[in-house]
């Protein structure tokens, strides 16, 4: 008797020593696990403890990736011979590709594998990539002839081939791990506490610092390397330090927080679009509490809390009414048929983010400037420090180092400010900051054009229009644009990667950072479109258009005119969209 009333005694302890624990806080509540699938204590795993681990991964594997997007123009001209504008049209559409491949790891990652598996599987492709770019630059029968004088023979088939191979294999391997890096990393941080919720604001900023750590080494060193050393080495040291990424990533394993993939959000979607067409005759009832919600605390959707019932599209309500049939049989189970508030609320989340989404397209345009038209406009300035030439590619640091500089000071300085005078956690919401960033990015395509202006007046001054031949203006004229296209993306970027992670459905969130990569694309994609267009319009009648091979002959001004002009408009319908976004409400 005595020992049956000592286990009770000590069952009832333990009972109230885990109620002690919930109450306390010492479990995550936002449903993450270890990698064996147990709960996890927060002071064992996850916060800051985790994310130099992950913040180590991202700034090697950028370094990889802008060891190799930074100077690409330049290979594709001078060692592959290829004209301005096809190099630059090359370069946009791979660095398009690169954010669009992204959706495919996203999907893979929210429905099936989870972010930490996604992550290292294309990290291993992203490798292979790597490896085989280097090749191409290294084997001598993989590499075009040099050119002998002003005869530049064209590289062959299977020299284009090994090349983007490698190249687009790096694109693929980007796919899964961009949009579930920050988005692994800001998981390390319980949504439902307050304090880890702060901490992970500041989380995205430094998550940006150190991909622009990783830019700087690789606009300054790596690009001063491919320049001078060669190629073969200027590409193997990116792939060195994707090898580096990739044992990074796995040494937080032990402290990492994981999130349950929930399953495809694509059928999720297409499921709420079914059921409601099926009930398109069926009238929502005035009041919400009649429409499908699981009982339980937690949603139907593994990994997601429940979303409360907002009032936009109504349409889409239908499919979460219950009809007199379901009633009759008690069948609540076919989600073809009916879905659950939760469910409902997933894809009014995307319908509402969708115009905030679209107004990113042009700033990515605009970002892609700084890969193809800011360094061909380099090309043709003096890039002479006494006996040192600066590759014109390496202005690009000045962007780095404007993003180095504004990050510290945005979390340490500016945000405490803001915070006393708008109340938020983060000191500016997510809409406000990208809103600074797209004024911003008008200011910097001002800048280049202004620059243009002054270059092409001196070439005309000198008598160097027909010459293809740098102009005596310091390549330092370019620095005021990189600065003010790096302060855009500290309020830009990175406020859309807050705003996708924090708005997304908790069960989409790698899907909602693919999109929000996605932006990147198409502004890349639109930024080819552009170019073809105004190639194609201004070379009429035999004309050498705004953006001929001599750039002195050109007006390269009016092109950056032209993007200014879309800046603004855009950064107009981003304020009335701003305005009318409705926040998600999670219960």
């Amino acid at each position: 008797m005595g020992s049956h009333e000592d286990g009770r005694s000590l069952l009832e302890d333990g009972l109230l020593q885990v109620r002690k624990d919930e109450g306390e806080g010492l479990y995550t509540g936002d449903g993450s696990v270890d990698i064996k699938g147990n709960p996890v204590l927060k002071k064992n795993t996850g916060n800051w403890r985790a994310c130099p681990f992950i913040l180590g991964t991202e700034c090697c594997e950028r370094l990889a990736y802008y060891g190799i997007a930074t100077n690409l123009v330049t290979y594709l001209t001078s060692k592959l011979h290829e004209g301005n504008v096809a190099a630059a049209r090359n370069v946009t559409t791979w660095q398009g590709t690169c954010y669009l491949t992204p959706l495919i790891g996203a999907v893979l990652a929210d429905a099936y594998w989870g972010r930490y598996w996604t992550i290292a599987v294309f990290s291993t492709i992203y490798f292979l990539g790597m490896c085989t770019l280097t090749l191409s630059a290294t084997l001598p029968s993989l590499i075009p002839t040099e050119c002998v004088g002003s005869v530049c023979p064209a590289a062959s088939t299977s020299q284009y081939a090994v090349f983007f191979l490698g190249l687009y294999l790096i694109a693929l391997g980007t796919g899964g791990i961009k949009p579930c890096v920050s988005s692994f990393g800001a998981d390390q941080f319980d949504d439902t506490d307050s304090r880890e919720r702060v901490k992970k604001g500041s989380f995205f900023n430094w998550f940006y610092f150190s991909i622009n750590i990783g830019a700087l080494i690789s606009s300054s060193f790596i690009v001063y390397i491919q320049d001078n050393a060669g190629w073969g080495l200027g590409f193997g040291i990116p792939a060195l330090f994707m090898a580096v990424a990739i044992i990074s990533f796995f040494s937080g394993t032990p402290l990492y927080r994981f999130q349950r993939p929930g399953g495809s959000p694509l059928t999720r979607m297409c499921q709420v679009l079914v059921a409601s067409f099926r009930k398109r005759s069926v009238n929502v009832p005035e009041d919400s509490s009649l429409l499908y919600e699981t009982q339980d605390k937690i949603s139907a959707i593994e990994g997601s809390r429940k979303l409360e019932h907002s009032d936009e599209f109504k349409c889409l309500d239908k499919a979460a009414v219950i009809s007199e049939a379901e009633v009759k049989t008690g069948e609540f189970s076919n989600l073809w048929r009916l879905c659950t508030v939760t469910q409902v609320e997933e894809f009014k989340i995307l319908i509402r983010m969708f115009p905030i989404w679209a107004t990113g397209i042009v700033f990515s345009a605009v970002y892609a400037q700084m890969s193809t038209m800011f360094v061909e406009q380099g090309t043709m300035m003096d890039t002479s420090i006494g006996s040192f030439t600066i590759p014109p590619a390496s202005l690009s640091t000045f962007d780095v180092i404007s993003v180095i500089f504004w990050v510290p000071i945005y979390d340490r300085f500016i945000v405490p400010i803001a915070r006393r005078f708008t109340g938020k956690e983060r000191g500016f919401s997510e809409l406000q900051r990208m809103g600074i960033g797209l004024f911003l990015s008008v200011l910097c395509m001002s800048a280049a054009a202004v620059v243009e202006i002054y270059r092409l007046q001196i070439a005309k001054e000198l008598d160097l229009v027909d010459k293809d031949v740098a102009v005596p203006l310091s390549i330092f004229w370019q620095i005021p644009q990189y600065f003010l296209l790096g302060a855009a993306e500290i309020f830009t970027f990175i406020g859309q990667l807050e705003f996708f992670y924090d708005q997304s459905p908790d069960a989409m969130r790698s899907l909602c950072s693919a999109l929000s990569l996605l932006t990147t694309a198409l502004g890349n994609y639109l930024s080819s479109f552009i170019l073809t267009v105004v190639t194609y319009l201004t070379t009429q009648g035999g004309s050498s258009g705004w953006i001929p091979d001599n750039l002195n002959s050109g007006h390269l001004d009016y092109f950056f005119w032209l993007l200014a002009g879309l800046s603004f408009i855009n950064m107009v319908v981003y304020m009335v969209c701003a305005r009318k976004y409705k926040q998600k409400k999670a219960s």
